[in-house]
């Protein structure tokens, strides 16, 4: 009885710790949307992160994206990629700190049509 108490305990305190971490909610564009046209790429997440690095990359490698959330932890994260992308498949990846101090990592992809 001992036994089954503590590890129902442990289990609990497993879960309740995986469930602290933060993760995205939604997307835009809408991770693997096809899309015509993208003005901002936004993540919102479940509780604040701190996103400590974003980057994307195309069919012609590296994006510059312009980074228009600062470094403390929100919800709501926002970057602008440039005006003039090529059509074909993009990847943001990102890295950050959650609301409790892990690090958090996460991408979503999307594909600019003609």
């Amino acid at each position: 009885m001992k036994q089954t108490l503590v590890a129902l305990m442990a289990f609990g305190l497993m879960t309740t710790v995986a469930f602290a971490h933060s993760k995205t909610e939604q997307t835009t564009p809408a991770n693997n949307a096809t899309v015509e046209a993208v003005k901002i790429l936004e993540m919102r997440f479940d509780d604040p992160m701190r996103v400590t690095a974003i980057s994307m990359t195309g069919p012609d490698g590296a994006v510059d994206i312009e980074r228009q959330t600062g470094m403390d932890a929100v919800t709501e994260f926002r970057a602008l990629p440039p005006a003039d992308l090529t059509h074909g498949h993009y990847t943001v990846d990102w890295r950050g700190l959650s609301a409790d101090g892990h690090p958090m990592q996460g991408s979503f992809g999307f594909t600019l049509s003609n």
